[in-house]
């Protein structure tokens, strides 16, 4: 049952996923992305790569969306949530092929640390997966890191693991 198992019972070493310093630049980042996550030897599911400081202290996440969103031209950036119609009258849909084109290979020099999205919620490896549920479904996370004493990083949980062992226990009730 899900409430018997703790996010230690389905964490991975943090040495299983990538990972980088956040001084790593966008295109180095990309580089690992396409060395380690896209690579038809092992894939890891969420595609994301972690990011740590010098004392190899998580400070966040870098997925592909967050990579690309990184490379975006600055006037494209919506203001709000807001999605850009696919037959916009601004003019917008001209410059849909050559959207990364112009400005990508100088943004692509910004460190990850600009685009990353930072860690803040964690669990500790005795608590129980329902509670990771719950932080990964409230707070829109697939990566959760596990942390022991609050402070050193021992592992993550993923989504995919935590939605297996709560569907396998529904389905043997």
């Amino acid at each position: 049952m899900a409430n018997s198992k703790t996010a230690k019972d389905l964490m991975l070493d943090v040495f299983d996923f990538p990972h980088i310093p956040y001084w790593f630049t966008i295109k180095q980042a990309i580089g690992i992305v396409k060395k380690s996550l896209l690579s038809n030897e092992k894939r890891h599911h969420p595609m994301a790569i972690l990011v740590f400081d010098e004392k190899y202290n998580l400070l966040g996440t870098l997925s592909l969306k967050d990579i690309l969103r990184g490379l975006e031209p600055k006037f494209l950036k919506p203001t709000t949530k807001a999605q850009v119609p696919a037959e916009d009258e601004s003019g917008l849909s001209l410059l849909w092929d050559t959207l990364f084109d112009k400005g990508a290979k100088e943004a692509a020099e910004k460190p990850v640390s600009e685009v990353m999205v930072p860690a803040k919620f964690f669990v500790k490896p005795e608590d129980p997966v329902t509670k990771a549920a719950y932080l990964m479904v409230h707070n829109d996370l697939v990566l959760l890191p596990v942390l022991e004493d609050k402070k050193k990083f021992v592992g993550l949980v993923r989504m995919v693991e935590i939605f297996d062992e709560i569907s396998n226990s529904i389905l043997q009730s």
